[in-house]
């Protein structure tokens, strides 16, 4: 009996530790249409040791509404022909000594996993440091002139600190997919958001995706692409990719003097293609974006940041918060370098967007329910309905005043608006001041 007890007692430690498994039990990753993502730029925490910055910060985020957060990459960073660019890896099992170490990333994947959040890890693809091993060892792995047979930095991109990969080389492709699952499958991660994913052929993204969920066992992971091509999902087998032509049709709506009947066709346009159940990731702003200006200063002021933000996470859903943008940090954001953001700056700012993430966190209508748009020049009027609950948006997308006449569905009903949960009566006409909006249910 003894011996039997001690048979069952070993084998359920090693059920327990299978591949794919960790211990967080209680913790489920949402489905796609579902998730808040919350991306982490380490080196507006820290200037060393950020990883365990951000687990300070954990319940913070958690706060706003988050239930994923994307972790901007940790690897060691290449310094022959360097720039200091996270982007640039040297070894993709490791951890950069600047970041922490690899306890402290466990840490922190535990921290959000007991407070119901995924983590998920960004990754470089489509190049590597050059000091990066894998040069020396197996030149055939990289991009050669086919002039001077030497290795090439990513073309069309001006990116000379990084090596271009070959992906008609199927060891680099097993090496590659070998230290993703390296972070699935030790380190219990939820999945990555893959950059330049457009510059990766999308038949090794469906090998990858497909050998990473085998590998998470009966948990589910989530794969982000950083491009907008549909055989990210038709043949790479990603859950979301990026709306970048929504958000520059933002920036010529609000910006520019664009009507806002633009904002329709641009989303039109991002889904009439996508797959059932795939779903298009929306930004005001983003690490990229952020380089350049930050939403309170391309938005025009902090109003038309949170009106730009009501505009691109209601449509659709696909919710993103670059971290900083939710305390209106105003300058931009070299992530080349450490740059301190005072979280304590603008609480009011930090409500808002916990607010509107709150809403869209508990009403499935108002992330992905049914959408009538009511075009306009000024003013973004749109329904969303499920069988449960039907609201309508009005967002003015210019900084002055500005009317429009509301569709007879909508005139004279008894509404409640969802900021202080007053109930008023419509008349004919909706009147906004510069840059509001409002959420009526």
């Amino acid at each position: 009996m003894r011996k039997l007890l001690l048979f069952i007692g070993m084998a359920s430690v090693l059920l327990a530790c299978k591949p794919g498994s960790r211990t967080e039990e209680a913790f489920v990753l949402p489905d796609p249409a579902d998730i808040v993502m919350y991306q982490v730029n380490p080196r507006v925490f820290a200037p060393d040791h950020s990883l365990n910055a951000v687990a300070a910060r954990i319940d913070s985020i958690k706060a706003l509404g988050v239930n994923v957060i994307w972790v901007m990459p940790i690897s060691p960073i290449g310094v022959e022909k360097g720039k200091n660019s996270p982007y640039c890896i040297k070894d993709y099992k490791d951890i950069a000594p600047e970041f922490g170490t690899l306890e402290d990333f466990k840490n922190l994947s535990k921290a959000c996993h007991e407070r119901g959040m995924g983590i998920i890890l960004d990754w470089v693809a489509n190049h590597t440091a050059w000091d990066h091993p894998w040069l020396k060892e197996h030149p055939d792995w990289y991009t050669h002139d086919a002039k001077t047979d030497t290795i090439i930095h990513p073309r069309p991109w001006d990116w000379l600190d990084v090596a271009d990969l070959n992906y008609d080389n199927k060891e680099m492709r097993a090496a590659m997919i070998d230290a993703m699952k390296f972070w699935i499958v030790e380190e219990g991660l939820d999945g990555f958001r893959c950059d330049v994913a457009d510059g990766v052929p999308a038949d090794f993204w469906k090998e990858a995706i497909d050998t990473l969920r085998a590998a998470a066992g009966n948990r589910k992971i989530v794969m982000l692409a950083e491009g907008k091509r549909v055989d990210n999902f038709t043949v790479g087998g990603f859950d979301l990719n990026y709306g970048w032509d929504y958000k520059d049709s933002l920036v010529n709506v609000f910006n520019k003097g664009y009507s806002a009947e633009n904002l329709f066709k641009a989303d039109k346009a991002e889904y009439d293609s996508l797959p059932a159940g795939k779903v298009k990731m929306r930004f005001t702003t983003n690490h990229d974006h952020s380089t350049i200006a930050t939403p309170v200063k391309e938005f025009t002021n902090e109003r038309g940041s949170m009106a730009a933000y009501v505009a691109t996470i209601f449509p659709h859903g696909g919710a993103l918060v670059y971290g900083s943008q939710e305390v209106g940090y105003p300058d931009p954001i070299n992530f080349f370098k450490y740059v301190p953001v005072d979280w304590t700056a603008n609480a009011g700012l930090y409500q808002e967007y916990q607010h509107l993430i709150s809403l869209y966190n508990k009403y499935p209508a108002l992330r992905k329910g049914e959408m009538t748009a009511y075009p306009n020049k000024d003013i973004m009027l749109f329904q969303k309905q499920d069988s449960e609950d039907r609201f309508l948006i009005a967002v003015n997308v210019r900084n002055e005043e500005k009317s429009m006449e509301l569709p007879s569905s909508w005139a004279g009903q008894k509404v409640t608006n969802l900021y202080g949960n007053a109930e008023e009566t419509l008349g004919e006409t909706l009147t906004l001041k510069p840059f509001e909006y409002k959420i009526l249910k």
